[in-house]
């Protein structure tokens, strides 16, 4: 999911101002400073079994090679035994090609990485169920510590799970089905 600090997103509730303005004080919209760094005390890994609709998440201290394998030795002891062959798609990171995760490879035969195309990270099903956790488990809410967010992720986590369902791509959205029109012919307005 990436690295996320301790910081506030904006709330939906209005709040008074603090300064009055043009027109007096009124209600606004609770801000802060807008954050783009992409640094912060941890960083979660998560996987994806696109059939079952199942998810997993872990918080590491640091996006690593050696943390992304150990996550990797995690999502191996989470997936079913049976499943004769695992596909991993991921991104081009240089820690997804370090040697601590080709010696996972060569230990887990089982396993298949696929490297998605760079700026073509709408192929990787997991991308929009991260849009999906970021919604259950950031959007809205304060959060002053790591600990906070990690609560959060992993309640959205177990909440997903509880009512999880196949993730297909390019069906995220319910689609309505609508009324077939009646044929027949169209009424001229009126002319006075």
């Amino acid at each position: 999911m990436g690295p996320e600090s301790a910081k506030s997103h904006p709330g939906r509730r209005l709040v008074p101002a603090t300064q009055p303005g043009p027109h007096g004080v009124r209600e606004v919209r609770a801000r802060q400073e807008i954050d783009y760094g992409r640094r912060g005390p941890g960083y979660i890994f998560g996987a994806l079994q696109a059939r079952t609709g199942a998810v997993l998440t872990a918080p590491y201290p640091s996006r690593t090679a050696a943390n992304f394998a150990a996550f990797l030795e995690q999502v191996e002891a989470w997936l079913p035994p049976e499943a004769e062959r695992v596909y991993a798609i991921l991104d081009n990171l240089s820690a997804h090609r370090a040697p601590d995760v080709l010696l996972f490879a060569l230990a887990h035969p089982r396993w298949e990485f696929v490297f998605q195309p760079t700026y073509a990270a709408y192929l990787n099903l997991i991308e929009p169920w991260w849009k999906i956790l970021r919604s259950l488990a950031l959007k809205g809410r304060r959060f002053e510590t790591w600990e906070e967010i990690w609560q959060a992720v992993r309640a959205a986590t177990a909440y997903w799970n509880a009512h999880r369902h196949p993730f297909v791509w390019g069906q995220s959205r319910r689609r309505r089905r609508r009324q077939a029109r009646q044929p027949g012919l169209a009424m001229l307005p009126e002319v006075a």
